[in-house]
């Protein structure tokens, strides 16, 4: 096949990939604005390279021609979660969307393969846009924990490594620290509520100090510069404290004297001639 006509073929998953993974990451942006904890902690993306297809299509005795409808991962989303719980609420809300169709769904996490594989897998159908037209196409989400991210992708270097004859003893120890995963995973879902509201406060207190830091250099080009450095040293005593209650009224307090200063620039613009 020439080497144009790949590009042909894997541009539009190209853009599928972009497309999905802004869509995902967006969903994050907007959790997090409102305050929200969302299950899905980061995402990635890729396209099958060519050397991957090839060996892929010699293994599974794919003829190329037939690529597209029978290699349904040529593009692929990673979802990564920070508790096994998350990936249950990632699965409904992909079924819950409009611009994507399940078509088939593997749930290695409760069907943990022998080698200790465990992730859940959906293939789906995706639509993108191009100059030929809309282009319906597979892609297939893995949905997983931080942890089990971690063991596939030791296991996939060594798969690599022994041309997929990993030696026993190294499968022994792969097994077994797959079961440590599920422990660890165990472990992370008994304190999850308490991890949550940690993760949130940081986030909500980052979210004030930014609005606080942003008022008072908005203050700067309308208060004085003795009044300025009163109201940064109250900050610092207060950010010192590390009470969000405080640092909540300290930043009300300053949208009052802020509010001040613009209904001031208002009545003196209004009163020019």
């Amino acid at each position: 096949m020439e080497i144009q006509l790949w590009r042909e073929i894997l541009n539009p998953y190209e853009l599928a990939v972009k497309e999905v993974t802004t869509k995902f990451e967006n969903l994050v942006k907007e959790h997090r604005n409102k305050g929200l904890y969302c299950p899905i902690e980061r995402v990635e993306g890729r396209v099958k390279t060519i050397s991957s297809i090839l060996d892929k299509c010699q293994k599974k005795k794919i003829a190329l021609e037939d690529l597209e409808v029978r290699m349904r991962d040529l593009a692929g989303i990673r979802i990564i979660c920070q508790f096994v719980e998350d990936i249950d609420k990632v699965v409904e809300i992909i079924h819950n969307r409009e611009d994507m169709e399940v078509l088939q769904e593997r749930d290695y996490i409760r069907e943990m393969k022998t080698s200790g594989y465990r992730s859940y897998h959906m293939i789906i159908y995706y639509t993108v846009f191009t100059l030929e037209g809309p282009k319906r196409l597979h892609m297939e989400v893995q949905i997983r924990t931080m942890a089990m991210n971690f063991w596939a992708t030791v296991e996939h270097s060594l798969q690599y490594k022994y041309k997929r004859n990993i030696p026993d003893h190294i499968k022994e120890r792969l097994l077994n620290a797959a079961n440590a995963i599920i422990m660890l995973d165990n472990e992370m879902s008994s304190v999850r509520s308490e991890i949550m509201d940690a993760q949130l406060s940081l986030r909500n207190q980052a979210s004030i100090v930014s609005d606080i830091l942003n008022n008072i250099q908005n203050l700067y080009r309308v208060a004085n510069k003795r009044e300025i450095v009163k109201i940064q040293d109250e900050f610092y005593r207060v950010y010192s404290l590390n009470d969000i209650d405080q640092l909540e009224r300290f930043e009300k307090q300053l949208d009052i004297i802020a509010e001040g200063y613009r209904a001031q620039d208002i009545s003196m613009e209004m009163d020019v001639p």
